[in-house]
């Protein structure tokens, strides 16, 4: 609890990092599972090539892009640009992390020179000694918001970089059933 009090006002922008990153990492982790991008019966369906089996689904990623498929029977040029922006939306939001990777420790950085500028500011010209209670404030708040800053910068560095891997895989994995699409435009056409 000291952390949080000793952070002055620089908790504020820290909590609302924090926030940010929490948010965006459990929405993303929920937006990025298998059956919202390409459940399994899609996947064998695009395997085996039957895609008469398998419902256009608007709720999944490989859904939309049959479906799409299917009401257009387009080129695959614009298949292949559906898919890109599919692709495009599960990366929805993950520039915020960025932004909260690079806030968050600067906010730290703020908060530590502000506390050290308390420090020096605090010492008495006729003595030359430091005002104790400025001088333990000033300290307090350098070393409470860096530890907050790199405290919240860490975990959503972490988060960033497992999300990013997860988009790229599931991106390889719709580039895939794409190719599949056109394959079957390919034997269908005479």
């Amino acid at each position: 609890m000291d952390l949080i009090n000793n952070a002055g006002i620089f908790i504020y922008p820290l909590a609302a990092c924090s926030f940010i990153a929490a948010f965006i990492t459990i929405e993303r982790l929920l937006a990025l599972r298998n059956s919202k991008v390409m459940p399994k019966p899609m996947v064998d369906a695009l395997v085996t090539g039957d895609l008469e089996k398998v419902e256009s689904s608007m709720s999944s990623v490989s859904g939309r892009i049959v479906s799409f498929y299917r009401e257009r029977q387009p080129e695959p040029e614009a298949l292949n640009a559906f898919a890109r922006l599919e692709v495009s939306r599960m990366e929805r939001g993950m520039f915020l992390l960025e932004v909260v990777i690079g806030a968050a420790p600067l906010l730290g950085l703020l908060g530590t020179v502000t506390g050290l500028t308390q420090v020096f500011g605090g010492f008495s010209v006729d003595t030359g000694l430091p005002d104790p209670a400025a001088f333990i404030k000033g300290i307090a708040l350098a070393l409470n918001t860096t530890i907050l800053g790199l405290a919240i910068a860490i975990p959503a560095l972490a988060a960033h970089a497992y999300l990013m891997r997860r988009v790229e895989s599931l991106a390889a994995r719709i580039s895939v059933g794409v190719e599949c699409l056109t394959e079957l435009k390919k034997q269908s056409q005479p």
